[in-house]
Formats: structure tokens, sequence, C-alpha cells
């Protein structure tokens, strides 16, 4: 070992105002909650007669939406072969917003198409909005990358910011967490 290498693995204790620092070798916490159960409440959207198409918001307390798919999104278990942000004449791709109140955002609504994803068998669907207002930003990175879908708070498909007035009326219309369990998780082998 260098001394470089037991200068950077050496813990030594500290003291501030009296008080001895806890530890942050020993006290690691193996299970600490990732960022999306830390920082956002889930919700699921079900559009009805696609009861196999479930979308995932993530709901941040800053009113911010993380659109995606839900685990239990048919094209996940079909495998995906592309994201596309061009939907009709618009390519939701070429969005920009600047400043605080996001100026130049599109103005979506629940049922607006923010992508359309093609499965590898070649079926097409639709992700749709889920909340009613600007949109800030898509995942570009699922263009090249359309596996990112599958991992909760990076495979969002896009970010919307509804007005704040909205917001209670919004969580209303979707479905919490334990609602969508409920209704449509399925049951794992251990249960």
């Amino acid at each position: 070992m260098t001394d470089l290498e037991s200068y950077y693995l050496t813990e030594e204790p500290q003291v501030i105002c009296g008080l001895t620092v806890p530890s942050i070798v020993e006290d690691f916490v193996e299970d600490y909650p990732s960022t999306v159960e830390r920082f956002f409440t889930r919700y699921y959207y079900v559009q009805p007669g696609k009861e196999n198409e479930p979308l995932q918001v993530l709901f941040h307390s800053n009113r911010i939406c993380l659109i995606g798919l839900a685990s239990e999104h048919e094209a996940l278990a079909k495998g995906i072969q592309s994201v596309t942000f061009e939907v009709g004449r618009i390519d939701r791709s070429e969005n920009q917003v600047s400043g605080k109140k996001k100026s130049g955002g599109m103005i979506v609504q629940m049922d607006s198409t923010m992508a359309l994803i093609t499965c590898e068998d070649g079926s097409v669907y639709k992700v749709r909005g889920c909340v009613q207002g600007k949109l800030v930003e898509v995942n570009k990175r699922l263009v090249e990358n359309a596996n990112l879908l599958r991992e909760e708070g990076v495979g969002y498909v896009a970010v919307i910011m509804p007005k704040p007035e909205q917001c209670e009326a919004i969580k209303k219309k979707l479905m919490s967490r334990e609602e969508y369990d409920e209704k449509y998780r399925k049951p794992t082998i251990s249960e």
C-alpha cells in the first residue's frame, strides 16, 4: 500500500463543536431509498380499454412530472425496438423552453401523444401525456437506447410541468400506487 492509498483509506474521527461526527464508512446503509423513492410520488394512468398499456407518472414536490411506462406495460414484455418523438406533424424533441415559467413549452393534455414506441414484433404504442401542462423536455436518450425505458426515473419519456392550481385535480384523475397495485399488479410467485 502506498502512502497515498493509506491517506485516503484511513478514516480519522472528526469532532465538530464538541460532538463526534458519525463514521460514513461504518454507517453505510445498503438499502438506502433510491432518488425516485425519496423525492417522487408514484401515480399511474390507465387509458380505458388499454389496461395492458399502463403509464407511470412520477410527481415531484416541485410539481415536475416524469412520464414513463409502468413495469407492467405490454411493450416492455415484447421488447422495444425504437422510440420516436415525431408524432403526426409535431416533433416533440424540438420543444424548447426557457426561464423559470418554461416559456415556449408546448401545452399538452392528458391524451396528447408524447412518443411512439415500436416493439420488436412491429406493434406500435402511444405514450400519452397523462397530465395537463407544459412540456419541459423529452428524453432524447431513448432514441439511442430504448431499453432505458425499463429503468424507473432514468427511462422517463417526457417531463411535464402542470400549473400549480391544477396539481391536486390532476392527482385525483390518476391512480395512487396502492390503487394501481390492487387493480393491476400481477402477483409474484412468493405471494
